[in-house]
């Protein structure tokens, strides 16, 4: 039996569309809801995916829907929707398009599923996690979003491919921002155990960390048009499973802090665990002079971000 009744998608993108796939598969739920504004979008790619059930045996019933009346009862969201940069626009411009579209569905949310736990993956997603959590009203743990899980992702595989060993056995966590100023801490990465820092002289897990810093921008690239989506909604699965399987698992994500850190009030990527209820609790862990410069210098960049959409009107 599902543990989930209800999970809503919000954006049936490249994103969405997966994730929702992935969630399927996986049985979570006993429905999956793809919500998107493209009318036939979220309804196509749901009979897609509910056509291949008697192939791959899961029983999640897949549904899409043009208006946001079908988050009500949801016990899950996933906020996917929103704009990527493109050439030309601002950071104010982006921030200010994001908000908009993040502010309607949080709206949706505090009217039809006040209950539900949300997990925010719209870039910058520590900045639009906070405003979704102001704007739904929502208890700060049962609103977090994807950070550092999907960069650690990235992080251990790069550390995989350099020490020819299997990507599972890496272990890694990586703190602050989802982008340019993430943090990933060497003390407590390691391979089976062993730590990181004896495995690979100190210039390759320089390298290894500037290339997770620019995962995202590589794959980008190298597609020409487009983003990455496997990896992100690989991460997004496992945190949803986390909260339907109440299976309390440490996991990097944007969670609000109250004196974790050093810090208040500013949401983050930091590992906390994660069950039904959302952000159990945030786990706070050493770090060196170097790694809390590095972290400090991520809050500092996401409260300038928020000082910026405050200015704009997309705050409250």
């Amino acid at each position: 039996m599902p543990a989930l009744g209800k999970v809503v998608v919000l954006g049936a993108g490249n994103i969405g569309g997966s994730l929702a796939q992935r969630l399927a598969e996986a049985d979570v739920a006993q429905e999956v809801v793809l919500i998107d504004i493209v009318d036939g979008l979220p309804q196509g790619k749901a009979l897609d995916i509910a056509e291949s059930a008697p192939i791959l045996g899961f029983s999640t019933r897949v549904t899409g829907a043009t208006t946001l009346d079908a988050v009500r009862g949801a016990e899950v969201v996933v906020e996917t929707a929103g704009l990527a940069r493109k050439p030309g626009m601002s950071r104010s411009d982006l921030l200010e398009k994001n908000a908009a579209i993040v502010g309607a569905h949080a709206d949706a949310v505090r009217a039809g599923a006040p209950g539900a736990v949300c997990l925010v993956v719209t870039n910058p997603v520590d900045v639009m996690t906070a405003f979704f959590r102001e704007r739904s009203g929502l208890p700060p743990a049962r609103v977090f979003g994807e950070s550092g899980t999907l960069d650690a992702a990235r992080f251990r595989t790069f550390v995989a491919e350099a020490l020819q060993v299997a990507p599972r056995d890496v272990t890694a966590f990586v703190l602050g921002t989802h982008g340019d100023t993430m943090v990933p801490i060497l003390s407590l990465s390691s391979v089976g155990g062993v730590p990181l820092t004896r495995l690979l002289p100190a210039d390759r897990l320089q390298a290894i960390v500037e290339r997770t810093k620019q995962g995202g921008a590589e794959v980008v690239n190298l597609l020409k048009t487009g983003s990455a989506y496997y990896a992100p909604t690989a991460s997004q699965a496992e945190i949803v499973s986390a909260v339907a399987g109440d299976a309390h698992r440490l996991l990097s994500v944007s969670a609000h802090l109250d004196g974790a850190f050093g810090e208040r009030d500013v949401y983050i990527g930091v590992p906390a665990v994660i069950g039904r209820a959302g952000v159990e609790r945030v786990v706070e862990v050493d770090l060196s002079p170097e790694e809390r410069s590095a972290f400090g210098a991520s809050v500092r960049a996401v409260r300038d971000d928020l000082a910026i959409l405050a200015r704009l009107g997309g705050r409250g």
